[in-house]
Order: structure tokens, then sequence, then C-alpha cells
């Protein structure tokens, strides 16, 4: 029996890259992880051991820093579309080249009541993604939001659910909801402002997330990307992750104190998992 290679790729993965673009002593900061992976006619490679038509890892990592020095890095999907196309030019085997570009955000300080000019700290732990696959004839992006913490302390409920034997968990209607929710969306074909639909597209998960009456995670879930998808011409589909980061209420009966649901032990493990795709209709 004859093996036959079904698909493959390679490419270079977690390339780092910080730039700083300076303007007197206000300067601005861009921190991005970058993933590439290509496509193609790579066969003899795995077959023969004939490297011809490898282009090496090592160029795509140095591809990365030199291009984000000839040009603006702009929006991660742009920067990420500029590589995919370079690396198709550059190995006429690749019909595919796979660019993800991670944003890690950075603030500027508060000094005195202003902004500091160079002076930056940690955004927190959400990070942009932006989904790049680039062919010879076309290019499809995608956008998202990897760990953002978010968390409502009122109008969350969890009831009416099956019971059975092994059930121990009591129904309320007045729970902390808390994830670290990690978004994902496809954007349609015509779409260039990437920066802009993605501030939109973030701001309406939070403003759904906020002011939905919850009745369960994925109730809360399903309403996030509704808004999107009703509300945001640009984006075809989303994907919503969101783990319940639990919040149990703390029994104080043994010190003879109640516990008028304001004191909470917050849990990581284990944790429910709620994930849910929704996509324009026709």
């Amino acid at each position: 029996m004859t093996a036959i290679l079904a698909s493959n790729s390679y490419g270079k993965s977690a390339v780092r890259l910080v730039k700083v673009s300076r303007s007197g002593e206000r300067h601005e900061i861009r921190e991005l992880t970058v993933d590439i992976a290509l496509e193609g006619d790579f066969e003899s490679a795995h077959s023969a051991g004939d490297n011809s038509r490898v282009l090496p890892t090592d160029t795509m990592k140095n591809t990365v820093y030199a291009k984000a020095r000839e040009q603006s890095i702009g929006a991660p999907e742009d920067f990420g579309r500029a590589l995919g196309v370079h690396f198709l030019s550059a190995s006429d085997s690749a019909d595919r080249a796979r660019v993800t570009v991670t944003e890690h955000g950075w603030r500027r300080l508060d000094v005195a009541g202003a902004e500091h000019g160079h002076a930056f700290e940690r955004a927190g732990n959400e990070v942009r993604v932006a989904r790049v696959v680039v062919t010879r004839t076309q290019a499809e992006h995608a956008a998202g939001i990897r760990d953002l913490l978010i968390l409502k302390s009122a109008h969350s409920a969890f009831s009416g659910y099956p019971r059975d034997g092994y059930t121990t968990l009591r129904e309320t209607e007045d729970r902390i909801l808390a994830t670290s929710m990690s978004a994902e969306w496809r954007y349609r074909s015509n779409v260039t402002d990437f920066d802009a639909q993605f501030e939109r597209v973030r701001r309406m998960l939070l403003e759904t997330f906020a002011g939905h009456d919850s009745k369960s995670v994925q109730h809360t879930l399903y309403a996030m990307g509704e808004a999107v998808i009703e509300g945001c011409d640009a984006v075809d589909e989303i994907t919503i992750t969101m783990p319940n980061k639990h919040h149990l209420l703390v029994d104080l009966a043994p010190f003879k104190l109640d516990n008028a649901n304001e004191i909470f032990v917050p849990t990581s493990e284990p944790y429910g998992l709620i994930e849910a795709t929704l996509r324009r209709g026709v």
C-alpha cells in the first residue's frame, strides 16, 4: 500500500515583535506575535528530502522584522495580509499563506493627570487577534478578542434546569456572571476599515453583556452574537467562547453571620465552558 501525503503546511510560529514609533517625546508602541504557515506543493520535501522548494522558516522570521521596519504596521489585518502576499511572491510552490497576528495592548501611564509620552503599562490579559488567509487570487480576513475578563454582579440567573440524583447546585435568580471571553468573527470580502470595525464589534459585545437580563451564560452569549450579526454589516459569522468563572457564595452560618449575596469565593477549576457560532441568515 502506497502512502499519500494528504495535506501539509509549514511555517514559523511565535515571532515576537515590538515596534516603537518616535515623534519627539511622544512615542507609539506596538507589540505583536506573528504566526505564519504556508500550504502548497511541498511533497518532495517530505517524500524525498528535497528542500529546493522550502523557503526557510528563519527567513520568514526575518521578513516579519524587515516588513515592520519598511512599512507602517497599521491594522493587524493589514500587516498580516502584506506578509501573506510577500510570502506567496517569495515561494513559487506555495498556493496559500495563513498569517495570524496577535496584538498585546499597552496604554500610556497617567502622570499628574496627563498621559505620559513614552511610559506605558500593560492593558490587561486581553489580546486582539487577526487571521488572514491569502491565496493568489484573494484574501480572507477574520478578527477576534482573546481572554477578555468581564463580570456583572446583577441581572444574572440560572434556574429551571433538570435535576437528578447527582445534582447539588442551587437555583438562583441573582448571581455573579463572570467569564474570560474570547470571540472571533469573519469579515465580508469588501471590508477595509479593520480598526474601526474591531472597535465596533468589541463595543457591541460589551454593551450587550452589560445590559442583558441573563437567564444563563448561553442566553447572554446568544444575545451578544445576535447584536453583532444584526448591528454590523461587515461581519458574516462570529464564534464566542465563554468559560464560566464561577463565584460561589460563602456559607457564613458557622460564624453566626448572614450572607446577603455579598461574600463570594472565585474558583478557577473546574469550570463550565459555553461556546456557540452565529452566522448571517440568507
